[in-house]
């Protein structure tokens, strides 16, 4: 967004910056609520999307729309993540990221944080084409898969997305990732979120 269109002149946004950080760690009291329901939306989809993987599973759905709904569900994780480990370098979202964590007991060693699941989810893409890079020989599976994840442990199968619902690990690219964990932390924090919404949207109840 513009400065012209906020009204503001880079010195005065930049003073304003300043001064919310300094003073209020990074978000402005009144604006709490609107970081509370950010937060309440994305793990609310997420959590919505767990349950719908959990539905897709029991009725034993096709290997595309239960590894499609999984995706859906970290992927929103993902967006939860940014809330608390800004992807950029500006003082004030990283203020608002530590006051978030702080805020809900996010520290570094939250599932939420693991980086190379949410880079791979946000830039598919560009690991598909290092992936193919590597010249794989072997059999290539392209197509989702649900089955025990010791499947791609085998040097000579490549696949590209397994899920395996048991053990709560999705595979992609050959990579494996523990899902159960975040979908425990993201229900934790939707509890909190909302309770803190309940409270008068305020970040510390």
């Amino acid at each position: 967004m513009d400065d012209d269109q906020l009204g503001l002149t880079k010195e005065e946004k930049s003073d304003r910056s300043a001064m919310i950080i300094e003073d209020y760690q990074g978000i402005y009291p009144l604006y709490e609520a609107f970081y509370i329901h950010s937060i309440i939306y994305a793990t609310g989809r997420c959590d919505d999307a767990f349950a719908r993987f959990d539905e897709a599973v029991a009725a034993d759905g096709s290997h595309a729309v239960i590894f499609a709904i999984v995706q859906e569900a970290l992927t929103h994780s993902a967006a939860l993540s940014r809330f608390f480990w800004p992807p950029t370098k500006n003082k004030l979202n990283l203020a608002r990221g530590k006051n978030l964590r702080e805020a809900f007991a996010v520290d570094d060693s939250s599932p939420l944080g693991e980086r190379k699941l949410r880079n791979v989810l946000e830039h598919y893409d560009e690991y598909l084409d290092d992936f193919l890079l590597q010249d794989p020989v072997g059999h290539f599976v392209p197509s989702p898969i649900v089955a025990h994840h010791e499947l791609a442990d085998d040097v000579l199968r490549n696949i590209f997305k397994l899920v395996d619902p048991e053990n709560g690990i999705c595979v992609i690219l050959g990579e494996k990732y523990k899902f159960d964990l975040i979908r425990d932390e993201v229900r934790r924090i939707l509890e909190l979120a909302i309770a803190m919404d309940s409270s008068g949207s305020k970040l510390r109840t």
